[in-house]
This record gives C-alpha cells, sequence and structure tokens, in this order.
C-alpha cells in the first residue's frame, strides 16, 4: 500500500529552540522574583505600617494591607504569564504557527509590564514622587525605613532579575520573528508521489485495497477487445440456402451441367 501524498519532514532551526530556551530562562527568573517577593513583602509591609503609623494620611493603616494585595498579586500574575509563555515554548518547537503568535502577544504584555517595574524600581519605587503629603511621612523616611527591614541584596538582586527578565523575553521574540522561524512554522505543501506498480491507490483519508494473489492483470488495448472462441464449443453449420465462400467450387473443377432448355 503506497500513500499517493506524503508531508516532508521539517528540522527546527536552531534559532527557534535558542528561543524556548530564553523563554525558559524568564520562567526561571520569575519563579525567583516571586520567592523573594514571598520572603519580602511581609516585612516591607510592617514597614510602612510603622512609617505611616500616627500620621494624618486618609486610610493611613491601609498603606501597607494595599501595598501587600498589590505586590503580591502582581508577582502571581507575572509567574502565570510566564508559565504561558513556557508552555507556549513547547509548542513553538513543534512548529505551531498559532502558539507563535500567542508567544508575541502573551510576550508583549510581559514585556511592558517588566519594564515598568524596572522603571519603577530604578525611579525610587514606592517612595518615588517627594513628600507623600502635609501630614505623612517624607519619601526620605519611608526609603530608610524600607532599607532597614529588607536585606541588603533584595533590591540588587530584584533588578538583576528584571533586566536578565527582560533581555532574555525580547531576544526570544525577535528570534521567532527571523526568515529561518518563518520558514519553519509555515505550513508544509504536500509532494505527490506516483504509485508503484503493482500497487492498489489509496486516496487520502481512505483504506486502501491491495490487489488479491493469484489474479491476471488486464491489459488495456487501443481499440475494442476481441472474444476468442473457445475450444470446447461446437461449430454450427448456416441454414439450408445460406452460400458460403468455401461452397463455390473451383474454376477447373468439373461440376453439373444444367440441362439444355432447346
Amino acid at each position: 500500500m503506497v500513500d499517493s501524498q506524503s508531508t516532508p519532514a521539517r528540522q527546527r532551526p536552531s534559532i527557534v529552540s535558542i528561543s524556548s530556551y530564553l523563554l525558559f530562562l524568564f520562567l526561571a527568573c520569575q519563579v525567583i522574583s516571586l520567592i523573594i517577593t514571598l520572603s519580602t513583602i511581609g516585612k516591607t509591609r510592617d514597614a510602612l505600617r510603622d512609617a505611616y503609623a500616627g500620621s494624618n494620611v486618609e486610610n493611613a493603616d491601609q498603606v501597607g494591607d494595599v501595598f501587600y494585595a498589590i505586590g503580591l498579586g502582581s508577582a502571581i500574575l507575572v509567574l502565570l504569564l510566564a508559565v504561558v509563555l513556557g508552555v507556549l515554548a513547547l509548542f513553538n518547537n513543534q512548529g505551531r504557527n498559532g502558539a507563535r503568535i500567542t508567544t508575541w502577544i502573551v510576550g508583549g504584555i510581559m514585556v511592558c509590564c517588566v519594564g515598568g517595574g524596572l522603571l519603577s524600581n530604578a525611579a525610587g519605587g514606592f517612595t518615588a514622587g517627594g513628600e507623600t503629603g502635609a501630614n505623612g511621612p517624607s519619601s526620605e523616611e519611608v526609603q530608610r525605613r524600607l532599607e532597614e527591614a529588607l536585606p541588603s541584596w533584595a533590591t540588587a538582586v530584584s533588578l538583576l532579575l528584571g533586566v536578565i527578565s527582560l533581555i532574555s523575553l525580547l531576544a526570544a521574540l525577535i528570534l521567532l520573528a527571523m526568515p529561518k522561524a518563518n520558514a519553519f512554522f509555515r505550513k508544509p505543501t504536500a509532494a505527490w508521489e506516483p504509485p508503484t506498480p503493482g500497487a492498489s491507490y489509496q486516496a487520502p483519508g481512505q483504506p486502501g485495497y491491495p490487489q488479491a494473489p493469484g489474479q491476471p492483470g488486464y491489459p488495456q488495448s487501443s481499440g475494442e477487445p476481441g472474444y476468442p472462441q473457445s475450444s470446447g464449443e461446437p461449430s454450427y453449420p448456416p441454414p439450408p440456402g445460406t452460400n458460403r465462400p468455401d461452397d463455390t467450387p473451383p474454376a477447373d473443377r468439373p461440376g453439373s451441367t444444367p440441362p439444355s432448355t432447346s
């Protein structure tokens, strides 16, 4: 049984594999960032509570809780999107163009999130913007309390992870747009193969029916086929009065002379 159509095997280019590795690196960075957030966000909440204690700022006792909820929710959301990118990387390795398009969409959102977080940290984070209020603590006071509550390595490691995450994600998205990647994700065309002599034809999606052994082939003739007479069938004489060419006597053999009419 021979298939009339076959799909050529595709070899995954190295840039697609590297892009998937970079997406896995981005996922690993977000996992580490979540661990750091979980280990420090409680201390950050307590430091903010102490900084706003006794101030006349509206809802001052809830500032730390609001920051805690926003920080933890953001870290979990970023991690979930990073997991989505990791799953999409597996489908990208299989050459699925829909997964590549989804990677660009989710990756673009993550670039904005990670880039915004880096800009916020570079500008001073929570304490950016000068005085927090007429009767509230100054930004310098809040920053001092946060530095006293948090480990010295936490901010530096968070910044480093953010930079690595942003670079790896941008590089992964760019590699997926390279010409070699486009050729890999393009849907392959089926190549037609002529059937092998003596084999049955199999239509796409239909089972093949092999020729039964022992049956002779019947060649196709250019004209109408002749039907030879079987050797075992008897021949029948023509009806009376029918002249056949073989009943006419030859000219050199005497025959009966008709009677004279005179």
